[in-house]
């Protein structure tokens, strides 16, 4: 149910904003608008306005009792839990992105770590020197098979997006396996919990990032979009160069022995984050340096799709 709740609300979203999507007619701001590809400005702010003010109301202060009254392994428990069960929708879109060598990871790690790894709750095969996990989703192979983003936008409740985004959380309701399996046994109440338990786990593990976000930008929505961009991009370059991001230790193992080349339109600046703390940008309000060892950057807490 929770599901399909998601689907038809990101779906709704998507439609409504895209269909309104125009650019300014005056030559300077139409410039602006095509720069940072985000003909629906106004709007967005004013829906940006409403999800910060149920964050700082709810999520945050959620979180934070959830990260000062649980300890730190039982969230680390719970966080490879909720990721390994993720591991197959990995695959699965390794698979549509040409990366058969990344899903053999992503599928091995799911299969050695449920069972060798307390079902997930240890993540045995990293630890042990094999491949780490990595992220992908429906919107990346879109991108990957050659999609154009389409406009940006803010998605009430979801967070930044664009059109191609916003269509793959719609697909995300029947492509995770797991959650099919699950349901198919008539087990929804375990997928309903497992998403508002990867929405805490995910907000608990950037309570820091996003404070620092809020505390250092001159342009909290400039800043943010600025981050999913590159975040997205970064995404989509490493689908096409076999899951290997630049100044990213870990990539699926021997990944960058089969390494596909990357288009132009698909790489990043060496500069842009992929995690860690916002950086400048062209975009106002990004104002960190990079870190690789850093902790997560808000620009998951917008994008989320754990």
């Amino acid at each position: 149910m929770a599901r399909g709740l998601v689907s038809v609300a990101a779906a709704a979203a998507v439609a409504i904003l895209g269909a309104c999507a125009t650019l300014p007619e005056d030559p300077e701001e139409r410039a602006e608008a095509e720069a940072v590809n985000d003909p629906l400005e106004p709007t967005n702010r004013a829906i940006y306005d409403v999800n910060a003010f149920l964050d700082e109301s709810i999520m945050e202060p959620v979180a934070q009792v959830y990260s000062d009254n649980f300890p730190e392994w039982f969230r680390q428990a719970l966080h490879n839990f909720l990721n390994n069960l993720n591991e197959p929708y990995i695959a699965g879109n390794d698979l549509l992105q040409g990366n058969p060598r990344a899903a053999a990871d992503a599928l091995g790690r799911f299969m050695i770590n449920t069972t060798f790894g307390l079902l997930g709750t240890q993540d045995s095969l990293a630890d042990s020197g094999g491949p780490k996990g990595h992220k992908t989703d429906i919107g990346v192979t879109f991108g990957a098979w050659g999609f154009s983003e389409g406009p940006y936008l803010m998605l009430p409740f979801f967070g930044p997006s664009n059109l191609r985004d916003g269509l793959g959380k719609v697909a995300d309701n029947w492509a995770n396996p797991v959650g099919s399996v699950i349901s198919a046994y008539g087990l929804e109440a375990f997928n309903n919990a497992q998403m508002g338990a990867d929405i805490v786990d995910g907000r608990t593990e950037l309570l820091d990032p996003i404070k620092e976000l809020r505390r250092t930008s001159l342009d909290e929505y400039a800043a943010i979009r600025s981050l999913y961009r590159q975040n997205r991009d970064a995404a989509i370059a490493a689908s096409l160069n076999g899951q290997v991001r630049p100044g990213h230790d870990g990539p699926p193992s021997a990944a960058a022995s089969e390494a596909k080349p990357v288009p132009a339109s698909a790489t990043v600046p060496a500069a842009a984050p992929v995690s860690g703390p916002a950086s400048p940008s062209m975009e106002t309000g990004a104002a960190q340096s990079p870190d690789p060892k850093a902790a997560p950057s808000a620009v998951e807490f917008v994008d989320p799709s754990k």
